[in-house]
Order: structure tokens, then sequence, then C-alpha cells
């Protein structure tokens, strides 16, 4: 099996669940090019779906050491930093993220930080703005909708779950929470 297939099989696995055989999928892809950020990228996925935030942080440290250019990465480790209690490396990281490739769940990942470090007015706001500017993006939608109904907005909250449903009529989670 060649890398690219070995890299594409372990991300298969990890989107069935299936973590130890994505793991040894990742430490093959280590061993077969150690020079190469894919293989500590994956073990750093998996170490998130193990909720080890540590070894997470480090085969992500270990990718952007191969690939520093790459804003996912720095993404990808700032939201383990930010499950580890080190809300200003995440921060950092998202903004990193942010500077180098504008993805667009470093800037979610942005207001979570916000909202988990008492900054929740800034959180909305800064969110609010993401949605001006990216008026489609449905997961923008569903963290306001999320936010609000977690400051007790019900109402505002349906609001942002009800045109979710317009842009994504089959969003599953949406759905769930407006039947609920």
């Amino acid at each position: 099996m060649s890398f690219e297939e070995k890299h594409k099989k372990g991300y298969e696995l990890l989107h069935e669940k299936d973590l130890d055989k994505s793991l040894d999928a990742a430490r093959d892809l280590q061993r077969i090019d150690p020079d190469a950020a894919e293989g500590y990228t994956l073990e750093g996925e998996v170490m998130q779906k193990l909720s080890q935030w540590d070894a997470s942080i480090k085969s992500f440290t270990e990718a952007i050491e191969k690939d520093e250019d790459n804003g996912r990465l720095y993404n990808l480790r700032g939201y383990s930093y930010l499950n580890d209690d080190d809300a200003e490396k995440a921060r950092e990281d998202f903004e990193k993220a942010i500077e180098l490739s504008n993805p667009p769940a470093a800037h979610r990942n942005l207001v979570l930080y916000k909202v988990m470090v008492g900054k929740g007015n800034e959180a909305i706001t800064y969110l609010l703005d993401r949605i001006r500017t990216d008026p489609r993006d449905v997961e923008n939608w569903i963290l306001m909708g999320d936010l609000m109904k977690k400051g007790g907005h019900d109402e505002k909250a349906r609001s942002y779950y009800e045109q979710v449903l317009k842009m994504d009529p089959e969003n599953e989670y949406v759905k769930s929470l407006l039947e609920g």
C-alpha cells in the first residue's frame, strides 16, 4: 500500500471510529516518511478522539515542525490546547491558523475560546461578524443558536436554527433541537 493509500485508509478508519487501526496507520506513515506531517497529524486526531490532549498536542507539534505553514494544523493543536485548559496557547494557535489560511473552523474555535475565558459578549460580536462575512456557513449559525440557547434566549436560538434548516434542510443536529 502506498503512502497516499495508507493515509486515506487511516482517515477512513478514524471516521469509522476504529481508533486502534487508525493509530497503527498513523505510525506506519511516520515510519514510511518521518519527514511528512501526515502521520503525526493523523495520530494527533486519533488522540483527540481519545481525549488524550497532551499526546495530541505533541503529535500536532511534530506535524507543525514538518509543515509550519499549515493553518489546519495550528487550528487542530489549538483545539487540543483549549481542551487541555491552556486557553492562551489555544488563542495563539487559532490566530496563527487564521493568519495562514483563514479556516472557518479556526474562527469558530476562537469564539469558543472567548466564551471559555469569560468574554461572552465579545464572542457573540465576533460570531455575528463571521455570519455577515460568510452567511452560507451553517456552522456559524448553529454555534450562534447554541450560544443563544445556553444564554437562555430560546426564541433567538430557534431563529438561528431555523435559518440553518433553510440552508441545510437535512441537518440532523438542528432538526433534533427544533423537535425536542
